[in-house]
């Protein structure tokens, strides 16, 4: 789950992390009103939605007087921002958060992530703050500096003082360095975060340490034990069919085709996709029902990947382990059913009880195309595709 930047910044800053004072807006009086309290006579109107990239994409607005901040709060609200991170859809901005200016000297880099491969926190550093990391990694990998901590023994302050002189911070400024380093640890490991980035964090005229920006994302499966993080949950910011799903305890994830899949098994299911793309077709989602398909999720299921008026055909690709295919049979056939599919169907039935399954597909009248392997159903899959795109472009 990810938060916006203001949500983010309040969090680190209970931590230690020193952050521009600042205020949501709703409106471009709102926006108008925070700057009057806030004070001085330099303000940046931040759109928040979840992306990085905004400042490319126009989202954010440097003002020197009320009505320059007016101007752009009215410019903001409501407007769709595209980012490499959004991609084509883009997000639109529902709130503004309008911040103090800051008398940046230097930007600098700072993260925290996960890294599984070696099953670490990973602390990334740079002193060349503000641009993109990635392509920095390209240009000038020597120019970021990466320290694993070991989860079991936390982070050491060697480790915090390591990361403040590759950032090249002044001696002056390493306890207030460390403060800051340790406390984005601490939010990292006590609020079941997997990302705490702060691009830039500043170096001010006046020698402070300032996260002009912030962006967190938390572990979903932890959320359970976060209620107040949970409750910083921004639906609108969300893919709508993403959210229903998580809301039905489905692994959804919304892609760009249209053959609509649902498949039990993560693994399963990127074979599955793969499958399609080497038959020609493109995925429109990546739906794992996980070991309990019964009748009542299957329909939620399909009524989850129909939702997409993108589909052209869907596919149900199920391998029975802990279920039985007779029991997936019934389901798929009861929800068909009751939603009255008016796309082509394909299913492929693999494991426990396969023929009983088959059997119960085969008599149910209904107008689905069952495949044996893997590869025949990709391909009934595309061709079915293919006859409804002829179609549609007949009529």
């Amino acid at each position: 789950m990810d938060i916006h930047e203001y949500q983010a910044k309040e969090i680190l800053a209970g931590y230690g992390i020193k952050i521009a004072e600042g205020g949501l807006a709703y409106s471009p009086e709102e926006a108008v009103q925070r700057a009057r309290e806030i004070g001085g006579n330099v303000w940046a109107v931040k759109a928040q939605i979840h992306s990085g990239a905004r400042g490319k994409a126009g989202g954010i607005k440097i003002c020197k007087t009320h009505e320059e901040v007016a101007a752009a709060a009215e410019h903001l609200l409501g407007k769709r921002l595209v980012t490499h991170q959004t991609g084509a859809a883009g997000k639109i901005c529902h709130r503004l958060y309008v911040e103090a200016g800051t008398d940046i000297a230097k930007e600098l880099y700072l993260s925290f992530l996960i890294d599984r491969e070696h099953e670490r926190i990973v602390m990334i550093g740079s002193a060349q703050g503000g641009m993109d990391i990635e392509e920095l990694a390209v240009t000038q990998p020597d120019a970021i500096k990466k320290i694993h901590i070991e989860p079991a023994v936390g982070m050491q302050d060697f480790q915090a003082r390591e990361m403040a002189f590759a950032l090249g911070l002044p001696a002056t400024m390493l306890s207030h360095a460390v403060k800051t380093i340790k406390g984005c640890y601490r939010a990292m490991r006590e609020l079941d975060a997997n990302m705490i980035e702060i691009n830039p964090l500043v170096i001010t005229a006046s020698g402070k340490l300032v996260a002009v920006d912030a962006k967190m994302g938390f572990d979903d499966n932890a959320l359970f034990r976060q209620v107040k993080i949970a409750e910083l949950r921004d639906k609108t910011q969300e893919d709508p069919r993403e959210m229903a799903a998580s809301d039905r305890g489905l692994s959804y994830v919304g892609l760009d085709g249209d053959i609509g899949c649902m498949i039990n098994g993560a693994g399963l299911a990127m074979a599955t996709m793969d499958m399609i793309k080497l038959a020609g077709g493109e995925p429109a989602n990546f739906l794992d029902v996980g070991g309990g398909a019964s009748a009542e999720r299957t329909e939620k299921a399909f009524r989850l990947v129909l939702a997409d008026k993108n589909v052209k055909a869907m596919l149900v690709n199920i391998f029975a382990g802990i279920n039985r295919c007779d029991w997936i049979a019934e389901g798929v056939v009861e929800a068909v059913k009751k939603i009255d599919m008016q796309i082509p169907l394909i299913v492929r039935l693999s494991g426990t009880n396969v023929e009983q399954g088959r059997k119960i597909i085969a008599e149910s009248g209904l107008p689905i195309i069952t495949a044996e392997t893997l590869a025949e159903a990709a391909e009934k899959a595309v061709q079915a595709r293919n006859e409804v795109v002829a179609k549609e472009g007949a009529n």
